[in-house]
């Protein structure tokens, strides 16, 4: 398994592997991997001749006050993960070879503006613009990410869309803890008591799973999913939300596919969650 700095030796690499007929199989991360991210990576190596793995923590996604610094990073771990996954190469740049001196941003506005980016106003527009970056500097043939993530995987396929990447965009389940709990790096932020209360997050989606039907008004949804976050002292929401599941809008009755989607403090900790109901 390579390992990768620039852009330059970044491109180098993969203009030979596609000169031999590869295919590319991107999975972008900010690092400090675990199960999900282990699961995208499995994909990618089950569909691709060629595995890249990009490991950058992209500050353009931070807003202020929020955390960038404190954000955990454990390249070597990493690396021996995604060796042992069959990787054939870590992207491991630093902001300044991604970001010289930045004017140019790719924002995707109407489904940026609710959900996360009602509270995280810059957030998409920074995803956006480091993954088209990636998506330039790797040109892979398929990029995978997961579905944990429901609104930037949405954003990301209207932006290939609308941007003309020829890249297929692979969406992968969420990896859950054998108790529920999603997976995520910010999971490490969390103290005992706090892992316990952050349960409330999936068990206030599987009642939403429970509940909804077509036709179902979506305020008693939410409700019934609300009431068991509010009944936890340690839980604080940020948005318990059902929107149309291609633009991300609101909606008021379950007449279409739709996303439920939940963001919540637990402490300081700042944890997402999902579910998608078909119709």
């Amino acid at each position: 398994m390579k390992v990768t700095k620039t852009v330059e030796e970044t491109r180098k690499l993969v203009k030979a592997w596609k000169q031999e007929g590869k295919s590319i199989g991107l999975v972008p991360t900010m690092g400090f991997l675990h199960e999900g991210h282990a699961s995208l990576i499995r994909r990618c190596r089950e569909e691709n001749d060629i595995v890249v793995v990009s490991d950058f923590v992209n500050p353009t996604q931070f807003g202020p006050n929020e955390d960038l610094e404190a954000y955990p990073r454990d390249f070597k771990r990493d690396s021996e993960l995604c060796e042992s996954l069959g990787a054939d190469l870590i992207f491991n740049p630093e902001p300044e070879e991604m970001y010289h001196d930045p004017h140019a941003f790719v924002s995707i506005d109407l489904l940026s503006e609710t959900l996360c980016g009602k509270t995280r106003p810059i957030h998409f527009k920074g995803v956006c613009t480091v993954v088209s970056k990636l998506f330039h500097i790797v040109t892979p043939d398929k990029a995978y990410f997961g579905q944990k993530d429901a609104q930037q995987l949405a954003i990301i396929r209207k932006m290939v869309q609308d941007l003309n990447f020829d890249i297929q965009i692979v969406g992968c389940p969420i990896v859950r803890e054998e108790d529920g709990l999603a997976k995520s790096s910010r999971n490490t932020y969390l103290n005992t008591e706090e892992r316990k209360a952050a349960l409330c997050l999936s068990k206030a989606l599987r009642r939403g799973m429970d509940v909804i039907h077509p036709q179902a008004d979506a305020s008693e949804v939410l409700g019934e999913m609300r009431a068991i976050i509010e009944a936890e002292p340690l839980a604080r929401i940020d948005y318990v939300s059902m929107v149309d599941a291609l633009t991300m809008q609101p909606v008021e009755k379950v007449e279409k596919d739709v996303l439920v989607a939940m963001a919540v403090y637990i402490g300081k900790t700042r944890l997402i969650d999902n579910f998608s109901y078909e119709v």
